[in-house]
């Protein structure tokens, strides 16, 4: 994954340098909502993880597109006065990809005065989240 087409306003959490095998990214979200809901109830309650990914008909996209999924949407989203919008990659930068429309999503978030942001494993989204609690 190419860290260097994020612009530098998205901010990311986790060590960029650390190389090793590591959990796959839909594991390190399982286990920052499981950190989440255990730790912090009430904003767990509310957080979601869009699902704007993975095969299905043309038809069934525009049906879902028409439904308002958006491409892009980043894997974390708790609704707040000031948003925390986290996309979580693995620990290993290395072993993920960029989607279509993730660094828009992103960055329109950012935009909109979202905490927008991306997390290298589940902890680096928990370094992410108490960065946002900081600021808010």
């Amino acid at each position: 994954m190419n860290l260097s087409k994020l612009p530098p306003e998205i901010v990311i959490y986790g060590d960029v340098a650390w190389r090793g095998v590591c959990p796959a990214e839909t594991l390190e979200q399982m286990t920052f909502f499981s950190w989440l809901r255990r730790e912090h109830p009430t904003l767990g309650a509310i957080a979601i993880h869009p699902r704007n990914e993975g095969g299905r008909t043309w038809q069934a996209a525009q049906r879902e597109k028409a439904e308002g999924m958006t491409p892009g949407a980043s894997d974390v989203i708790i609704p707040a006065a000031r948003s925390f919008v986290c996309e979580i990659k693995r620990q290993d930068h290395t072993k993920s990809a960029w989607q279509d429309r993730q660094i828009e999503y992103l960055v329109a978030a950012h935009h909109a005065g979202a905490f927008a942001c991306v997390a290298l494993g589940w902890a680096g989204a928990v370094h992410a989240f108490g960065a946002w609690r900081d600021a808010v």
